[in-house]
């Protein structure tokens, strides 16, 4: 593995829904520790660092022996973070893990970087898991993606994708797939990425890697088992911690 790659965590504080939700408590420690200790355990990460606006969490970070970057708080997207952060390292390939997937599994992160480290023309590339459970293809914070045949991503959506036409109200089990919120980029697309247009469809869905899609570039979208979830509400928070109480292991949830 020659190439350096680095792993990036945004982490806001000003989160609409759930305002401070990264140093929301998790069995004792923050959210935002569980996914730097879990992206700590990625083989293939030389270094992670925690990229934030917010003072809070960078000292809550510094605690537990993260490294932080200071950004400007104006950032549309996570992804617009990252790139200044990594704008004065050398890694040639960053990931951008979601700070508020505490249950985000390293194996994940590994699958996601091995595209981009054998074929260098992929300038972006993500996850994606089966959904079993019926209620995630409604839910609109869980969202939707659908690839072609090469893996490559048409379109993500909180909306269901595909829509089935004939299958009435009861889906066929493992038609739908959620995306897992991690990217994968290139430095140097990493770096045009902000200077992108804001198309439509991310401002109608909310969605930053649709910017990608709008303006022409292709994402690979890597299949995983591993099951990760965001937290998005203080619902989530609730399920979440009772998913740390009875999955004591340091490994990734599997479903299906």
């Amino acid at each position: 593995m020659p190439r350096k790659i680095l792993g990036v965590i945004p982490a806001r504080f000003a989160s609409t829904r759930f305002p401070g939700k990264v140093l929301a408590q998790i069995s004792s420690k923050t959210m935002l520790q569980h996914v730097w200790e879990r992206a700590s355990e990625a083989r293939y990460l030389a270094g992670i660092i925690i990229a934030t606006d917010d003072e809070r969490i960078a000292q809550v970070a510094t605690s537990f022996g993260a490294r932080v970057r200071m950004t400007r708080s104006d950032h549309p997207s996570g992804t617009d973070r990252v790139a200044e952060a990594v704008s004065v390292e050398n890694a040639e390939i960053i990931v951008n893990i979601q700070g508020d997937e505490p249950l985000i599994d390293p194996a994940a992160i590994d699958a996601a970087v091995l595209p981009m480290v054998h074929e260098p023309d992929i300038v972006m590339a993500t996850l994606k898991k089966k959904i079993y459970n019926p209620a995630e293809i409604a839910n609109p914070n869980v969202v939707k993606v659908v690839t072609d045949r090469a893996g490559g991503a048409i379109y993500f959506s909180r909306c269901p994708i595909p829509y089935l036409r004939d299958a009435g109200e009861n889906p066929p089990p493992g038609v739908h797939y959620k995306h897992v919120g991690l990217y994968v980029y290139q430095r140097d697309f990493l770096m045009q990425y902000p200077a992108l247009p804001v198309g439509p469809l991310e401002h109608a869905e909310r969605l930053e890697q649709l910017r990608a899609l709008e303006n022409g570039y292709r994402i690979r979208v890597v299949e995983t088992e591993y099951e990760s979830w965001g937290v998005d509400t203080p619902e989530d928070l609730a399920m979440v911690t009772r998913l740390f109480a009875v999955t004591p292991g340091r490994g990734g949830i599997q479903n299906g």
